[in-house]
């Protein structure tokens, strides 16, 4: 059960409704986590404008990199909501299942293909060790140059500010929705 309450539309005062359609816009729905943070209209839409910027409209990554470091934030900040619907989105990316299982498992990333593992390492450096190794970060600059390796570091933090939002309101699966991460030991 969460926290908050998970606004509708209709909730908001008139004057904010709009901010519910510009986040369900390319979205087709507003999902829970969006729905709680309407509790606080505009920064909701600042956040889903940042997200947006990063998922539908002209970021530097490609999905199956964007996919892969939403796996990774959301296995490394146990978020089962993120993690369990970013399953189906990294695979309709063309994240392979090996990658999937990989984050889902946390196996060494070194297990991976290189283009897929390093951006599993970067990710793994950022959140336990606070900042990115020299040749991690030169190996993703090489792959996606440097405006790519600054969208990926913002689709970290983004993903982070998503899974603790989820963690601490308390918003879980969906019903009908299956858990896909395991159960934190």
């Amino acid at each position: 059960m969460p926290r908050i309450p998970l606004l509708t539309r209709e909730q908001l005062p008139g004057d904010k409704q709009p901010l519910y359609d510009q986040i369900a816009g390319p979205r087709g729905h507003v999902a829970p986590p969006f729905a709680a943070l309407l509790n606080s209209p505009d920064v909701a839409a600042r956040v889903a404008a940042l997200g947006e910027q990063l998922r539908y409209s002209g970021a530097s990554i490609p999905a199956e990199v964007r996919e892969i470091v939403t796996l990774a934030v959301a296995r490394h900040l146990r978020c089962q909501y993120i993690f369990t619907h970013h399953v189906a989105s990294a695979k309709q990316a063309g994240v392979r299942d090996e990658v999937v299982q990989a984050i889902q498992d946390i196996a060494p990333p070194r297990k991976l293909l290189p283009k897929e593992g390093v951006f599993v390492q970067f990710t793994q450096e950022l959140l336990e060790e606070k900042r990115v190794r020299d040749a991690t970060f030169a190996a993703v600059e090489h792959l996606l140059g440097p405006r790519g390796a600054v969208d990926l570091i913002v689709t970290i933090g983004y993903y982070g500010l998503q899974c603790y939002l989820v963690n601490a309101l308390g918003i879980e699966l969906e019903k009908d929705v299956p858990p896909l991460m395991p159960a934190a030991p």
